[in-house]
């Protein structure tokens, strides 16, 4: 890295990216990270930029790939949907077609908020914002223990959260 410059690779292309960050795309980036409803006005007097500054410069940060999309953050625990378990999920083989029947299978699965291939003891782990104990076990019954290919499921209900952040602070710290 250079003059505090970072270089990252836009992982949609697989190839570097066309603009380089410096401290004032990572500080923008920052401020979006807490509020994406931000208006350039207030990004401006954030990072010191005019407003018409800040939307040309998130404008390239959006066509860059690094910022991908502006979402709303859900009180699920207001929705009914307290309790979050994390579901280990490990299959019987682990070749391609077994490993695409599980994903697409498992694309199909209301329930599930977050579904990733890992390693270690598991194959899969899954997230899942359920309503009670009574409604996790209509969901393994009805969803989880049909999936193709499974040969054990482990479950792991959360007792408290510690923590919770969009993106972890050394991603935009600026090496």
């Amino acid at each position: 890295m250079q003059s505090g410059k970072l270089h990252w690779l836009d992982a949609a292309r697989g190839k570097p990216a066309q603009h380089e960050l410096d401290d004032t795309d990572l500080k923008l980036m920052r401020a979006l990270v807490s509020d994406g409803r931000a208006s350039d006005v207030w990004l401006g007097e954030k990072v010191h930029l005019s407003s018409t500054a800040v939307a040309r410069r998130r404008k390239i940060l959006e066509e860059a790939g690094y910022i991908t999309h502006y979402s709303a953050n859900l009180n699920v625990r207001s929705l009914g949907y307290g309790t979050l378990v994390m579901v280990s999920i490990e299959l019987v083989a682990q070749t391609e077609s077994v490993l695409q029947d599980f994903e697409n299978a498992v694309l199909q699965s209301p329930s599930m908020q977050f579904c990733a291939f890992v390693t270690g003891d598991t194959d899969f782990l899954m997230i899942l914002n359920v309503q009670s104990l009574e409604d996790y076990d209509m969901i393994y019954r009805k969803e989880l223990s049909v999936l193709p290919h499974v040969r054990r499921i482990r479950s792991s209900f959360v007792l408290r959260e510690v923590a919770s952040r969009q993106i972890a602070p050394v991603i935009l710290a600026g090496r």
